[in-house]
């Protein structure tokens, strides 16, 4: 089960967050502002900011002392505002291109019924989305679930840190057309591969249907393959 992060506004306000942090510049080891603080800037309730600090807790990227504050690590989302300064959206999309095929692999030999149901379930969300960004939000979540469905929490470490930096990066070069995904969205059809393939338990055909999918994207948005 995804611990959370859940729902497209969970994600959003994640984001907000880590973008937060790196407008605010601050460095590892640097406390942050305290929750109340943090509610009225980024605008978000009390519940979803502390959902958004366990991810980033979870990740390793802050740590909480009780009576003292929440602190970033010694390579919190500063280290991460760096690494984005060094990689371009099409060397984003080519790490992507050499992980996930790897993971749906994986997912296709370890995932349990659970982890399944979670991948179907964001992916009928993504094709449901009423706009990009809800649209964005749930292709996040479909991508995560077959990370974790691997049962290996080594690789859902890496699969996050090359997340943040495609949240950070990519969609800054992205121009869409139309307000919402149209009905016939290239990716919707490249889902249901990922997911009859993992489904099946059939590895190569996982990692073949994973990796034309990421293809067809970096050629739709990048102009690349």
């Amino acid at each position: 089960m995804l611990e959370s992060l859940e729902t497209p506004e969970e994600v959003d306000a994640l984001a907000a967050l880590e973008a937060h942090i790196v407008a605010g510049r601050y460095s590892p080891g640097d406390r942050l502002p305290p929750e109340r603080e943090l509610t009225s800037s980024l605008g978000i309730t009390r519940s979803k900011l502390r959902r958004a600090l366990d991810e980033l807790e979870r990740e390793g990227k802050i740590w909480r002392h009780v009576g003292k504050g929440t602190f970033l690590a010694m390579d919190g989302v500063d280290g991460l505002a760096k690494l984005c300064n060094r990689v371009s959206p099409a060397q984003m999309m080519r790490a992507r291109l050499a992980l996930e095929p790897a993971l749906a692999r994986e997912a296709s030999i370890n995932s349990s019924m659970s982890a399944l149901s979670e991948i179907q379930m964001y992916k009928r969300r993504a094709e449901q989305a009423g706009s990009w960004e809800e649209y964005e939000a749930c292709d996040d979540l479909f991508h995560r679930s077959v990370a974790e469905a691997t049962g290996n929490d080594l690789l859902l470490s890496l699969f996050d840190r090359l997340n943040q930096v495609r949240r950070a990066i990519a969609w800054s070069a992205v121009v869409r057309s139309t307000r919402e995904p149209p009905a016939d969205h290239a990716s919707f059809s490249e889902h249901d591969r990922i997911v009859a393939a993992i489904v099946a338990r059939t590895p190569d055909s996982a990692f073949l249907a994973m990796r034309d999918h990421l293809s067809s994207v970096s050629n739709r948005l990048f102009g690349e393959a």
